[in-house]
């Protein structure tokens, strides 16, 4: 009787805790960088959302780091720099500047209650300097929750107009024709919309990759 009681409370702790640990779904955020150059991420949360990491990071070609979506809704964007002088202390000095025109990756993790669903985008509004893509992982898509890629592969700045040429030809201005053509898959103005709904169910990581190589790329 005793052997049964105290399996029977081993198989009832277990429920438990499994139901616990679905219920917590954690999510991890990545970014790849596969540029011939070394970035400097900017983690850069909404009003009201706690920091996902209060350091200074330079990823090298071919680096990669990861960092944890807290459990709760979390909203914000993500940038990358380049030219820095890879030392941010006390501030990080940049040839780009400090503003300079740049690919931004929006992003909204465990909205939607049960759903748990997260909403990713990569934005050209504020310009271009760096090739983005966000690939969801592990995450479900059924009807119209699509874990589809989303982002701009392109190297913008190859074949920028010489008038909207910043930071030195590091970053490209526009103009939106210009990016909405070679990009259709980002945003380009405040208004503009995705052309696929960009909603994930539960993903187990949003991988952000940097200089992506595209069919056209050798």
């Amino acid at each position: 009787m005793a052997t049964n009681l105290a399996i029977a409370a081993f198989l009832l702790a277990t429920t438990l805790f499994s139901s616990s640990s679905s219920a917590a779904r954690e999510t991890i955020l990545t970014i790849h960088n596969l540029c011939p150059y070394p970035v400097w991420p900017l983690f850069t949360p909404d009003s009201g959302f706690p920091a996902l990491c209060d350091r200074v990071v330079r990823l090298v070609p071919n680096g990669v780091i990861s960092v944890r979506f807290p459990d709760t809704p979390w909203s914000g964007r993500v940038t990358t720099r380049t030219g820095c002088d890879g030392t941010g202390r006390p501030r990080l000095h940049c040839a780009t500047g400090s503003a300079p025109p740049s690919t931004v990756a929006q992003l909204m993790v465990h909205y939607g209650g049960v759903e748990d669903r997260a909403v990713y985008s990569v934005s050209l509004v504020d310009g271009f300097n760096v090739p983005m893509v966000i690939t969801p992982q592990g995450g479900g898509g059924t009807g119209h929750w699509l874990c589809t890629p989303m982002g701009c592969a392109v190297d913008l700045n190859r074949d920028c107009p010489p008038d909207q040429r910043a930071s030195g030809g590091a970053a490209c201005r526009g103009p939106r024709g210009y990016f909405k053509a070679l990009c259709p898959e980002a945003r380009t103005t405040p208004g503009d919309r995705d052309p696929v709904p960009q909603s994930c169910r539960a993903p187990e990581e949003l991988k952000i990759v940097l200089c992506q190589p595209t069919p056209t790329q050798p």
